[in-house]
């Protein structure tokens, strides 16, 4: 049961399952909610962010200290509703000064049930899960906190379900498939396997002349193929990217065909996957807009939007053979060396880590569709000329 905190004050507690509280106030909605804490360094697109599905069953915690300046508009959701478990924040704003806005961000998460916590120390709590690591937390505020103890708050934490092994692209992921159509002349017809996918993803390819066929997490290489795909696309998502064998099955179905092949983020992982790679969770993740990644095949840094908490195990320094042709290490993270991009050199396929289509910015990686459709464009000369 949850209720607005619009015009209150009311009290909130924000339980780590090591045992670690911080007592706030609610923000959003009032009641109990459990998830992943991890944060966010993103100065701007709390909306993106909001609304992006990878962020299912996670607690975001946002390290800018003034959040929700620029209220809520109906034109920058990424996804038909908020995904996130939980908001944090230190510094709700009173006054949105945005023309764009139609309602305030505390009204739009208590609208949608959404329980948060704000005015607490959120640099604090970021150190803390920067040192310790990603772990479940609990957000309490009304009767869900009256009289419960803190050893109660923190055992209830601690019996929440953990990330590591959590198989969730189906639950976000459309259950019907649909079409956006080309923006202009029509050039390219791409199927795009939805393991959570962003509005603005198929957006970016429609301004390129793509026709986007988005399907269902479930769909098989038969339903991929029943469309006439120029190319394939794997979309970003939440969870854990070892449980995710199907998709794997998938992709491994579509680079036997040799179709270009393009991923994202948990599409990334599943080419990992599918070459043979393992993955791994990491300690805190990547999430923001500026993480600067190297394009190892131009040299060019950029800065990019993260939103992930696992990542492939691959070797930097060297080509690995795999059962689709050799395969390296296209962009790696500059902080930490961690993979964010794939790439085989013997057929058209590769993936990147982040999210280039880069709602709400920066924009340094739109280029990646670009070579999506050089791919596609290249397969068909060499159709045409067979």
């Amino acid at each position: 049961m949850t209720t607005s905190t619009r015009g209150t004050r009311v009290p909130a507690v924000l339980v780590l399952e090591d045992g670690r509280i911080f007592r706030g106030r609610a923000y959003g909605a009032v009641g109990e909610t459990f998830g992943e804490a991890v944060f966010s360094t993103g100065m701007t697109g709390y909306q993106e962010t909001l609304t992006d599905p990878s962020y299912h069953r996670q607690v975001v915690v946002m390290t800018a200290p003034h959040v929700g300046n620029t209220g809520v508009n109906d034109e920058d959701p990424e996804s038909g509703k908020i995904w996130v478990s939980g908001y944090v924040v230190r510094d709700p704003a009173r006054v949105t000064s945005s023309w764009r806005s139609r309602r305030t961000l505390d009204e739009e998460l208590a609208a949608q049930g959404v329980v948060g916590i704000s005015g607490i120390d959120t640099r604090a709590l970021t150190r803390h899960l920067r040192e310790r690591g990603a772990m479940r937390v609990g957000i309490f505020s009304g009767d869900a906190w009256t009289g419960v103890r803190d050893e109660a708050l923190v055992a209830k934490v601690q019996a929440a379900p953990q990330m590591k092994g959590a198989d969730l692209a189906a639950e976000v992921a459309t259950t019907e498939a649909y079409v956006v159509p080309a923006i202009g002349e029509k050039k390219y017809t791409v199927a795009a396997i939805d393991l959570g996918i962003k509005g603005m993803t198929p957006h970016r390819m429609a301004e390129r002349g793509i026709e986007v066929h988005v399907l269902p997490a479930t769909a098989t290489v038969e339903d991929v193929y029943a469309v006439a795909p120029d190319g394939v696309f794997f979309s970003n998502g939440p969870g854990d990217p070892a449980t995710a064998d199907h998709a794997v099955s998938v992709m491994r179905g579509v680079l036997a065909r040799r179709t270009p092949l393009f991923g994202i983020c948990f599409g990334n992982q599943i080419l990992g996957r599918a070459l043979g790679f393992g993955t791994y969770k990491l300690k805190y993740g990547h999430r923001g807009i500026n993480q600067p990644v190297q394009d190892r095949t131009t040299g060019k840094v950029e800065v990019t939007a993260h939103n992930h908490g696992f990542a492939v195990d691959a070797p930097l320094d060297k080509v690995s053979d795999t059962p689709y042709g050799r395969a390296e290490v296209s962009h790696v993270c500059l902080n930490d060396n961690v993979v964010e991009g794939l790439r085989l050199l013997d057929q058209p396929a590769f993936s990147v880590q982040y999210h280039p289509e880069a709602a709400a910015g920066p924009h340094d990686a739109a280029y990646l569709f670009d070579r999506f459709t050089s791919l596609m464009n290249t397969a068909l000369m060499e159709a045409e000329r067979a």
